[in-house]
């Protein structure tokens, strides 16, 4: 088979930009309906509305739907290798339904319901397991890390939920923003059931899901790649579920201010996550994920001090946004381009679980610490000595496990056609 012949057979089975614009849009409404609860929690705590609730309370209800949506990912990673992203897509976003009815209808004057929903609502967190070796397989490796950062641009789906759901809430009832959203996942399922193919000689695993699973961590790889994600992607997911309560405390915003603000970081993150992909095919995935973590050791660091939040404050979170979304479309590519295309999915399950699981943890770090303290200082300094310890794996024993393979790309990128 010449080289064009396989361009050539994706083109007639499905156009890969159309795959990938499809996937990256059921990224976005699934991750929209992931994030439905995070811009309310500071909105319960003030309205009374599920009883008094201290700041650990709202802590663990956002972060949640958090669990689900990264352990899920472990399995639906290794499902999706097995019977393809056009099956998967349309079943995690109808499943995603079923939640969302039961917080409308049942769970919304209830904090114990509440946290039933929100943890079956991580379904749809899982969908990143799904569009990353759907993705992958349409793209040859040169263009992975872009096409990779482009469908991981819809984690920007949170932003969505933080710019509506508030406001939703508010002007038109309770139960607005949920309906709303359990239509369009509706709506996606069928257009994702009726247009999505998987990639040409794409070929299913024969072998257990638990022996896929055992073969698939034991690469190192795979659990390099756990640390950085659980590390950038995990550092954004805090961000976008916990900055509202830490704004609305800690500087006295309102809910619909601190709400918008966190939209803004979502946007920045957003925008880099594909920067950082086209970034990594064009310098290489390592020297991305290094400046990426010195950005947030710095950022983390002038956080702490809590600085004034139109001029330093600003300038700090937003260059951590930036360096988080940069780092997640960076990790990614790494993982495209190291990992047999095979394994991509039962891998990215294992690293999007860490990526979920470093998100869950520092909201209730922070909601703790500030609970015994009065002060976020402690939880923002942990963060700069997490990715400073993180760009010192980054420089040496990721560095060290890619570079071989990554150095016989671009030896094959550069012989004559």
């Amino acid at each position: 088979m010449t080289s064009s012949e396989p361009a050539a057979e994706r083109t007639r089975a499905g156009s890969p930009g159309l795959m990938l614009a499809v996937a990256t849009i059921g990224f976005a409404v699934n991750f929209w309906a992931w994030a439905l609860i995070s811009p309310l929690g500071p909105l319960f705590r003030q309205n009374g509305a599920l009883g008094t609730l201290s700041e650990s309370d709202v802590a663990l209800l956002v972060a949640v739907p958090v669990i689900v949506g990264s352990l899920g990912r472990i399995v639906v990673g290794a499902l999706t290798d097995k019977v393809g992203g056009r099956v998967m897509f349309p079943i995690v976003s109808a499943v995603t339904i079923v939640p969302i009815l039961f917080i409308a209808f049942v769970a919304l004057d209830s904090y114990a319901l509440l946290l039933v929903g929100g943890f079956f609502l991580g379904i749809a967190g899982t969908t990143f397991a799904v569009g990353v070796p759907f993705v992958n397989a349409w793209f040859p490796p040169e263009r992975r890390g872009l096409a990779v950062g482009v469908f991981g641009a819809g984690m920007g789906g949170t932003a969505i939920s933080a710019l509506t759901t508030v406001k939703l809430y508010d002007g038109l009832g309770s139960r607005t923003p949920f309906l709303i959203t359990a239509g369009v996942l509706a709506v996606y399922a069928v257009v994702a059931w009726s247009v999505l193919r998987d990639a040409p000689g794409r070929t299913a695993p024969t072998t257990s899901l638990v022996k896929r699973l055992s073969s698939n961590a034991r690469l190192p790889i795979t659990w390099q790649a756990c640390v950085l994600y659980a590390v950038a992607f995990g550092g954004y997911v805090a961000f976008s579920v916990y900055l509202p309560a830490y704004l609305k405390t800690d500087y006295g915003l309102t809910p619909a201010d601190a709400a918008n603000r966190m939209a803004g970081f979502v946007v920045v993150a957003v925008i880099m996550r594909p920067i950082g992909g086209w970034l990594s095919d064009k310098f290489g995935p390592i020297p991305v994920l290094a400046a990426g973590y010195a950005v947030v050791v710095a950022g983390a660091g002038v956080a702490a001090t809590h600085p004034l939040l139109e001029h330093i404050g600003t300038i700090a979170f937003l260059g951590m946004a930036a360096a988080l979304g940069s780092g997640s479309g960076a990790t990614f590519a790494l993982i495209a381009k190291v990992t047999d295309p095979a394994r991509v999915g039962g891998v990215t399950g294992l690293v999007g679980a860490a990526g979920g699981l470093g998100g869950f943890v520092p909201p209730l770090v922070m909601g703790y610490v500030y609970g015994r303290t009065d002060s976020y200082a402690i939880g923002l300094w942990l963060l700069s000595a997490t990715a400073a310890l993180t760009l010192l794996l980054t420089l040496t024993i990721v560095r060290k496990t890619a570079q071989p393979t990554l150095q016989e790309q671009r030896q094959t990128s550069e012989e004559p056609a």
